[in-house]
This record gives structure tokens, C-alpha cells and sequence, in this order.
């Protein structure tokens, strides 16, 4: 085979929100440049996300573990719960994975913090942004853990830039990263669309993520939005309940395709968003501002809303606390968007070199 041209790759991201989903959209269009047969394997709506992008694409569903949060501020013990669970999915989306493989021969495999989903017997990327996770216990623990996770794949792709802090900082970068690492830069499902943007709506709000959590910041922003002038849109992060409604002066979506997000993001006056990191890859790739507001307990989104407030490109307010009409007031102002390079690209070619 030469090369990528033909090559099946199985694209596989993680079921936990959509982020994961959606940040693999750009890496499917530049296989697909290639000459490249991608195959997504996903389960509910990184699925369905998938399928609207890529109808032509073949498909299929690979189950993954669904993690819920907590209704309150601390996540603690909601996710020790589950812990044990996450570490047995990784043996059992392994054996599904293997189950379903020779149906789908792949030539490569790229999965995103999916770690069951690799073999020995095709070139296999781990898509990461999180080389040292925090966590709210066992901190030390779960890193080298997941360092070992990491070393299996042939490659392991870290959307960040590879000087430190880039857009992760510590999530990223260390001292000791491992040799098959490689950083790709931050990517963008929105970032080669050039839409005209609409500006029909003042505020325009992009939610998603595990249960309870998505509805709470759901019920707190449609209440504010409705109580603010002007026409506003909610956007809910559920691709597999497609829908339109109208509360008052708010419309509610279950889900946008990429033009359309960019469409309205780019005609706002102010964005309002979780600090999921998929999501700031898109506001840093389009130059713009927001108000992110991190999921209550998540230690990710938690540091990541600290180290980007320091940016001065947003502004972070905690879910409890969630002031919108204090924001629009004097919304974050646009930025110079930086260029990465061609890190991704990079990196393809060195996966063509390995399918040679």
C-alpha cells in the first residue's frame, strides 16, 4: 500500500460529551485529503455528531463507558464510584474493538483517550490532550497510569502546541514526555469553514457533557437569556435529539453541524461555554472571546478556566455564581488567532511512512 492513499483508518473518540468527537472531525478531513477511507467507531451522540459530519463515511457502534457526575459541587466520590468501572472499560472496549475489527480491516487506528481501542497488528495513535491529568485524588498515581496507557500506542498525537503552556499547560507538558509523543497542535472542526456571520443573536451559549451537570447549566442559562433583551440561542449538545424550540426570546437547538456553530459563534456578542478543552481549540482557532463556566467538581475544567482566565481572553465565572447580564455589560474582546504550523500534518506524514 502506498502510503494513505486507500488506507482504512478506524477514527474511535471517547463517549464522554461530545468534545472528543468533534475535535476528531478535522483529523478525518485531512485523512480524507490524503486519500484516506476513515471507518468512525462511536457510540450515542460523539455518534451521531459523526454521522451528520460524515454521512457518506462508514460507520459503526462501539461501546464505551457512560460516566454521570454528581448534582453537586464535588465529584469526588461520584467518580471513585465509577473508577473501577473505567478501568474494566478499557479491557472490554479492547475485546469489542477486537470483535469487530476483522469485518472492518483497518490499515491504522486513531482513537482518542479511548485506551482499549489499539493493536499489535496495525499502526495505532492515541489522540490526547492530557499527558499528566488532575485529578481530585491520587493524582501521582493516576499519571503514571496513564503513562503507561500511552506507551502502547505506536504514536500518541497531543493536540497543544509543543511550547509550554500552550493551551493545556501542565495537562500537556512536563519534564519527562514520552518518546512516542508528538504535538500536533490545537485543531478545529471550525477553523477551514469561512462562513458570513448571521448575527441574529446577542448571546449564543454551547453546552454538553455528562448528566446531571449539562441540564443544571442548561436550567441556570436558559432563566438568565430570557430575562436579557434581544435574541438568544441555546445550543445543547445533543446530536442524537435533533430539535428546535423557543422560550420567549431564546431558541433552543439540540445540535448545530459545524457551519452553522461557526455561523453564530461568529456573529455574537457573547459566547458562553463550558472550559472543555475541545472547546477552547475552537474559540482559540477563531480568534474569539467568552465566558466559560467549568462543570462544578471537574478537575480539568477547573484548572484549565484558571490558566485561561490569567489569558485575558476570557472570562470565568463558577457555575453557582453564573452573571450573564455582568458579562455582556463589557464582553471579552477578540483576539490575534496564532498560527500552529503544520504539526498535523507532520504527523500524517509520519503515519504514511508507517503504512509504506
Amino acid at each position: 500500500m502506498g502510503g494513505l492513499s486507500g488506507a482504512r483508518v478506524l477514527v474511535a473518540p471517547l463517549d464522554w460529551g461530545l468534545g472528543h468527537a468533534a475535535r476528531c472531525v478535522p483529523v478525518i478531513r485531512s485523512l480524507m485529503a490524503r486519500g484516506a477511507v476513515p471507518v468512525l467507531a462511536a457510540d450515542h451522540g460523539p455518534l451521531a455528531l459523526l454521522r451528520d459530519e460524515f454521512p457518506d463515511l462508514q460507520h459503526v457502534r462501539l461501546p464505551g463507558l457512560t460516566v454521570r457526575y454528581g448534582a453537586g459541587r464535588s465529584q469526588l466520590w461520584s467518580l471513585a464510584r465509577q473508577f473501577p468501572a473505567m478501568l474494566r472499560s478499557v479491557a472490554a472496549e479492547r475485546a469489542a474493538f477486537e470483535r469487530l475489527a476483522p469485518a472492518l480491516r483497518p490499515d491504522a487506528v486513531i482513537s482518542d483517550q479511548r485506551f482499549g481501542v489499539r493493536s499489535s497488528r496495525w499502526p495505532s495513535v492515541l489522540l490526547t490532550h492530557q499527558l499528566f491529568p488532575v485529578a481530585p485524588f491520587a493524582r501521582r498515581a493516576l499519571q503514571q497510569l496513564n503513562l503507561r496507557y500511552v506507551s502502547r500506542f505506536d504514536r500518541c498525537w497531543v493536540l497543544d502546541l509543543p511550547q509550554a503552556p500552550g493551551l493545556a499547560g501542565e495537562l500537556s507538558h512536563g519534564p519527562r514526555v514520552p518518546a512516542n509523543v508528538r504535538y500536533v497542535g490545537p485543531v478545529s472542526r471550525l477553523a477551514e469553514a469561512s462562513p458570513v456571520p448571521s448575527g441574529a443573536h446577542r448571546i449564543v451559549a454551547i453546552i454538553s457533557g455528562p448528566e446531571p451537570q449539562r441540564a443544571l447549566i442548561e436550567g441556570i442559562l436558559l432563566e438568565q437569556m430570557k430575562a436579557l433583551p434581544g435574541e438568544h440561542l441555546l445550543v445543547q449538545g445533543l446530536p442524537d435529539r435533533p430539535g428546535r424550540w423557543r422560550f420567549g426570546n431564546v431558541e433552543v437547538v439540540g445540535h448545530l453541524g459545524s457551519r452553522d456553530l461557526h455561523e453564530a459563534l461568529l456573529g455574537a456578542t457573547l459566547i458562553v461555554s463550558r472550559s472543555g478543552y475541545t472547546t477552547l481549540m475552537d474559540l482559540w482557532a477563531l480568534g474569539l472571546g467568552a465566558l466559560i463556566i467549568p462543570t462544578p467538581g471537574q478537575p480539568e475544567q477547573e484548572y484549565l478556566g484558571r490558566l485561561h482566565e490569567r489569558s485575558g481572553r476570557f472570562v470565568v465565572q463558577e457555575q453557582r455564581s453564573v452573571d450573564l447580564a455582568q458579562v455582556l455589560a463589557a464582553p471579552p474582546p477578540p483576539h490575534t488567532i496564532p498560527n500552529a504550523g503544520a504539526l498535523l500534518e507532520k504527523a500524517l506524514d509520519e503515519l504514511e511512512g508507517m503504512l509504506r
